[in-house]
């Protein structure tokens, strides 16, 4: 079975104190790459918006709590709904939730105190956002769920992570218009890309206990599936920044993340776990790239 697991026990968490740590853990404040990828489709709805600086600046820094406190909230979530099945998974089994760390009544406590800290955020915002945070709420909830009665939970996992692009240009310009879908539906398949490749990590123990993903889907056909995914999402982005009238440098710039994107597709070996960790986690720099092309197209 499968040996690779991403827990990160180590470094600066060891060094706070010893009670804290399975919280930390259940929050994976030990490889913040997950939070990274949720604030980012925020910045760029945000930055698409092309408000005023100093807007920017502070609906930049709200995403960015918000997203901290909605990625531990939703780890929270999934972690309850999925420790028995994450007992039987080698890279999942020393969550503290499915190692017996932390009990559920913890769990949902710390939850409560996360979900308390989104609302200080939310409450910030516009009333289109706000209602737009309080809709997203059951897309945190049906996530964890997906992988048992759809083979395209990854999916379901883009509509929720994704949810920050369509939120931040909402937060900015207080509507919602075509170039809001656009992006949107481009964070949408950035996600269902990269969340693929790190659910190879989990395709064989996932085969032994029922869970079904598009890594499992597709398997050798990963990487032509990975192609269409990331390439509708550079398109999209394109109409993304003609929608919302950028300027001519962003079409040219758009290169750089397309390619780093087409260096996952050709580097991705399915059969080796920690190399689809590295691809995933390569993500961010995606990520913080299309954020700068965008910032680049307000010149």
């Amino acid at each position: 079975m499968n040996t690779h697991t991403d827990i990160v026990a180590t470094g600066w968490v060891a060094k706070l104190p010893r009670s804290w740590l399975p919280y930390l853990l259940l929050a994976r404040v030990d490889r913040p790459i997950g939070t990274w990828l949720l604030f980012l489709p925020g910045a760029w709805g945000i930055l698409l918006a092309h408000p005023p600086a100093l807007d920017a600046i502070r609906l930049l820094a709200l995403f960015g709590i918000g997203s901290l406190a909605m990625r531990a909230a939703g780890c929270v979530v999934n972690d309850l709904w999925d420790r028995d099945i994450d007992r039987k998974v080698a890279r999942t089994a020393g969550r503290p939730l499915a190692s017996g760390a932390l009990r559920p009544l913890q769990a949902m406590t710390f939850l409560a105190v996360l979900l308390l800290a989104g609302l200080a955020v939310l409450i910030q915002l516009n009333p289109m956002s706000q209602r737009m945070g309080v809709g997203s709420l059951a897309l945190v909830a049906f996530y964890p769920l997906a992988k048992r009665f759809t083979w395209w939970p990854q999916l379901v996992m883009g509509f929720t992570f994704g949810f920050g692009a369509p939120m931040g240009y909402a937060a900015a310009t207080g509507r919602i218009d075509l170039a809001w879908v656009a992006i949107y539906a481009a964070a949408i398949l950035w996600d269902l890309g990269f969340d693929t490749i790190y659910a190879h990590q989990d395709r064989e123990d996932d085969a032994l206990v029922g869970v079904r993903s598009t890594a499992r889907l597709f398997g050798e056909r990963t990487r032509p599936f990975l192609a269409v995914c990331y390439t509708a999402a550079i398109l999209l982005l394109a109409l993304a920044g003609w929608l919302a009238h950028l300027g001519p440098w962003f079409y040219p710039a758009l290169s750089v993340p397309a390619s780093l994107l087409a260096w996952q597709v050709v580097r991705l070996d399915i059969n080796d776990p920690a190399l689809c960790l590295r691809l995933f986690r390569a993500n961010r720099e995606v990520g913080i790239a299309v954020a700068l092309v965008i910032l680049l197209g307000w010149g």
